[in-house]
Order: structure tokens, then sequence, then C-alpha cells
């Protein structure tokens, strides 16, 4: 059987697309019902469930783990803020596998090499505090439907891509 149809161009345009219609459609039929204090241990287990979602190509962890938030009754604000506190552990432990990698793998780095990626880190680091606050000002005002629409099409156009190829 293998995990080559994971990688399937077919599976990710899909993916993409579904993804899409499903962010559109909850966005416009959830009822919100918890805010952030509201938010309980079950809440958040199952919202970390669906960010495994994302493991198949074509999926957004962030918009899984904000389609499970709308479902469980989080506004629109809570769950996005949720999402992004679920990308720090996230992309930490990332980064910490991919930085013991180089290491395990007998790759040292010189002075300049550290400087540089401790840089790069702190620049990484304060444009994504700059974007975070951007988005989350931009969901308070306006719905998700945007980024349904902007899915379905992107999805459209990759199946379209590869079943013309």
């Amino acid at each position: 059987f293998g995990t080559d149809w994971l990688r399937s161009t077919k599976l990710i345009g899909w993916n993409i697309l579904c993804y899409g219609i499903l962010l559109w459609v909850v966005d416009t039929w959830a009822v919100t019902l918890k805010q952030i204090r509201q938010l309980e241990l079950k809440d958040a287990f199952l919202i970390g469930l669906a960010q495994c979602l994302a493991l198949l190509p074509g999926t957004s962890r962030s918009g899984a783990t904000i389609i499970a938030g709308l479902l469980l009754g989080l506004s629109r604000s809570v769950a996005a803020e949720f999402t992004f506190y679920l990308a720090i552990p996230t992309m930490f432990g990332a980064s910490a596998i991919k930085l013991l990698k180089f290491v395990g793998g007998g790759i040292s780095f010189t002075g300049m090499e550290m400087a540089i990626l401790l840089v790069s880190m702190i620049v990484a680091f304060a444009v994504s505090l700059f974007v975070i606050r951007f988005l989350m000002d931009y969901i308070r005002k306006h719905d998700f439907k945007i980024f349904g629409y902007y899915r379905i099409v992107l999805g459209a156009i990759v199946l379209l891509y590869f079943m013309l190829r």
C-alpha cells in the first residue's frame, strides 16, 4: 500500500479545495458560544487532535485548528488566537529537531554562522509578531471567508493544472 498516495498532487489539490469549502461553510454556520476563558481541556485536546490533520499534504495546520475551534463554539478571534498558541510548541519543536539533525549529522557552525542564525531567528520572531497582530486585528473585524475563497480557487487551480498536464 505504501505512502506514495500522500504525495499525490491530486490529494494535495483536493485537500486545499475541501478545506477551503469546509472553512467557508463552518465560518458561515458555526455558532459562537465560548470565549477564551470558557475554553475547556476537552476543547483544547480536540483542537490539538485536529492539528494532526495537517500531516496530510495540502492541509493547513491553522485552518484545521480554526475549523475545529469554530465547530466547538469558539469565537473567530479565540479560535485564531488559540491556533497561534498551538503554533509555538509546534514551530519550536520542528526547529529544534532540524537543528539537532544538523548537529548530529556532523555539521558544525562557525561563530559567524551562529550569529547569522541568531539574527535570523530574532528577525523572524519580530516579523511573526507583526503579522500575528495584523491578522488578529483583521479577524476581529472580518470573517474567515476570504481564506476559504483563496483555498477554493487555489485548490481548483492545482487540480486543473495537474489534470490537464
